[in-house]
């Protein structure tokens, strides 16, 4: 549930409401989309009370009392992470067919990867999880192309420069390996494009396989490829707990 004690920015409630992520929810706003109390809104700054004000999306009532549910995902490979697609193939969003709430994926996984991922609808959790300044870990068993030696792992965790600015890897080790593969375990702290993928490239060592298995303390377990498992009020309201306990620590050490 929304906390409906104390004032609020705007973009925070509603992207916590379902409506949309936070990003989209303050463009909604600088559109002039969303109103309190009948009265257009546009300052994506502006605070208000959860408990006692009226807030509307293109006319239409939004309601702050909305349960947040959290479905974990085992994503197969050839299935996208949208809410829809134009080229009509299969979203993870398909592979929930009992939610009654509006869902988004937490961060992505792309077409030819698999594994981990976290749906909800609620924008702080899915902020927290996501944006790369709270640092939390995703862990990926990754197969690659030939035997990257030590020192190839090494320039992995100090960090090299690709295209879109420099990326590292927080920890890197080795899980096994055959005559032309290895199979290695990475946790990377940040969810950019194709991140992994761009690193190995740049290394020589392309990525053959790629299967996320742990999201923070989120694990993939015994899901099946395209399983979907309903976390419970219980560990729902643990997740919270424990991602605002995070932003707190990053906030107040700023």
């Amino acid at each position: 549930m929304i906390r409906l004690s104390g004032r609020q920015r705007i973009h925070k409630l509603l992207s916590a409401a379902g409506v949309a992520s936070r990003r989209k929810c303050e463009q909604l706003i600088r559109d002039g989309l969303v109103s309190v109390d009948g009265r257009v809104v546009t300052d994506v700054g502006q605070k208000v009370d959860p408990a006692s004000c009226k807030i509307a999306v293109r006319g239409r009532p939004v309601s702050l009392r909305v349960k947040t549910v959290c479905w974990l995902v085992n994503k197969p490979k050839g299935v996208v992470c949208t809410c829809s697609d134009p080229q009509g193939r299969p979203t993870v969003l398909q592979l929930v067919r009992r939610s009654n709430v509006r869902l988004f994926p937490v961060g992505r996984l792309d077409y030819d990867s698999q594994g981990l991922l976290l749906l909800t609808n609620d924008g702080e959790i899915a902020q927290i999880l996501t944006h790369p300044r709270y640092g939390i870990e995703k862990e990926y068993v990754v197969k690659v192309r030939g035997i990257p030696s030590e020192k190839t792992l090494e320039r992995l965790v100090k960090g090299l420069r690709l295209p879109d600015g420099k990326a590292r890897a927080r920890r890197v080790s080795p899980v096994s390996s055959t005559g032309r593969n290895a199979w290695l375990r990475v946790v990377v702290c940040e969810g950019r494009k194709r991140l992994i993928r761009r690193m190995f490239e740049a290394l020589g060592h392309p990525v053959v396989k790629l299967t996320r298995t742990r999201i923070f303390y989120l694990k993939l377990g015994d899901i099946p490829p395209g399983g979907a498992v309903l976390m419970d009020d219980g560990q729902v309201e643990i997740l919270k707990r424990r991602c605002r306990k995070i932003a707190a620590a990053v906030e107040g050490g700023r």
